[in-house]
């Protein structure tokens, strides 16, 4: 019999009984994509290190131009020129200008720059300006983006190719980021032959292990796949604890029901602490959890579904959590298009595509059983129906969470 958790439950008690493991390293800016940061990153310099223009034009004192029109602008001489990649280390003199290009120094005294479309050069050396400037118009100041002591990008996050280029701008090359963790890959069953085999009769090919291998590389892990157990619990103990000496976590599919042969709980209770068996989840309700020392131990379903479901809603949050990860998730609000029924009692997830009609969003729901891994192909994202809930009519609400990338 299974005693079951909630899913709020299930993510508590990782919250308690898990703590970051993973340990820093340094990685060149090159390989930091996809990392995960160890540690803040501050600036330690002004970024940009001088007052710039944003367009083609002239810097002028703005207070010089009020009052200037097409019929009557203001005339200022052109005092000098700056060229791109040089510096502008003199100040402007009050009533003149000086020509910058986009991206261009700015000298001192100048606050505002005047675009090209609204300026005339009368070719006697001086500048007609038709529109007045605003302080502050078209300029970028001497530490707009950072200032050394800012934090630019915080623990835990994520580098994505924007903060690539932020590193970059700051002259961040060496990066401190966490280890990879390191996750077994355990499949379990007589009925399994790799996918690259013929199934005979009775058999079907080994699902899980491929991708919970890509859903874990996706998600920035190291993957030891150790191929396909039999029904023999001594042979899979071996496989296990060799797994728990190589791997930050290992992950089992299949054997996680009460049946006769379902040995996971049994060898997970004899290696160290089960924290669960069963959460009221649907698919995914004889999901195990389980820790040796500080190493997680997950006994996920056999059925595809299932165990895409759990590895995506505890188990990736699991590992986020070894690894000091942000896991913050972002979701999209749509309208189911059809009813749905729900089974009481229990949180039930289906996938959905997503398509956009007159302006608003809607999730259609991808109908299939847990052991038909087609149910995912396609999938656009997944909602989630209450426990206490039991079904939805045509048009209510739902967020939607978007599976792209993992």
């Amino acid at each position: 019999m299974l005693y079951v958790k909630t899913p709020q439950e299930v993510l508590a008690l990782i919250q308690n009984e898990f703590s970051p493991v993973a340990e820093p390293e340094i990685v060149a800016l090159s390989a930091a994509m996809g990392r995960v940061l160890a540690e803040d990153i501050a600036a330690s310099e002004y970024v940009p290190d001088f007052d710039r223009s944003t367009v083609d034009g002239f810097a002028v004192r703005a207070g010089d131009t009020f009052g200037c029109t097409d019929a009557i602008p203001a005339i200022l001489p052109l005092q000098s020129t700056v060229l791109m990649g040089e510096g502008a280390d003199y100040p402007l003199n009050p009533g003149e200008c000086v020509a910058v290009p986009t991206g261009g120094a700015v000298p001192q005294g100048a606050d505002s720059v005047v675009m090209l479309e609204y300026t005339e050069a009368y070719g006697d050396g001086t500048i007609g300006i038709s529109k007045p400037a605003a302080p502050g118009m078209n300029l970028i100041f001497r530490g707009d983006d950072v200032y050394p002591g800012k934090v630019i990008l915080q623990k835990g996050r994520v580098l994505s190719s924007a903060d690539i280029g932020a590193l970059a701008a700051i002259g961040r090359v060496q990066i401190p980021v966490v280890k990879k963790l390191t996750v077994g890959v355990i499949s379990t069953g007589d009925e399994l032959v790799p996918p690259e085999a013929r199934p005979g009769p009775g058999q079907v090919r080994d699902v899980n292990s491929p991708m919970l291998e890509a859903m874990l590389t996706a998600f920035g892990c190291a993957v030891i796949n150790y191929g396909i157990v039999i029904d023999d619990e001594a042979l899979l103990s071996e496989t296990v604890k060799r797994a728990l000496w190589e791997c930050d976590a290992v992950l089992l599919s299949g054997g996680s029901s009460v049946g006769v042969k379902d040995a996971a709980c049994r060898i997970i209770e004899s290696l160290g602490q089960l924290l669960l068996h069963g959460i009221a989840i649907k698919p995914g309700k004889p999901t195990i959890l389980g820790k040796a020392g500080a190493k997680p131990l997950v006994g996920l379903p056999g059925h595809p579904v299932a165990a895409y479901f759990i590895t995506k809603l505890f188990v990736l949050p699991l590992l986020g959590r070894l690894s000091g990860r942000d896991m913050t998730a972002y979701t999209v609000t749509a309208k189911v298009t059809e009813s749905i029924s729900a089974n009481h009692g229990r949180a039930q997830y289906h996938c959905c595509r997503l398509t956009r009609k007159d302006g608003a969003l809607y999730a259609q729901p991808i109908r299939g059983k847990s052991g038909l891994i087609t149910t995912l192909a396609g999938a656009d994202g997944y909602f989630c129906i209450d426990r206490d809930c039991e079904g939805l009519p045509q048009g209510a609400e739902v967020q939607v969470t978007t599976t792209s990338g993992v």
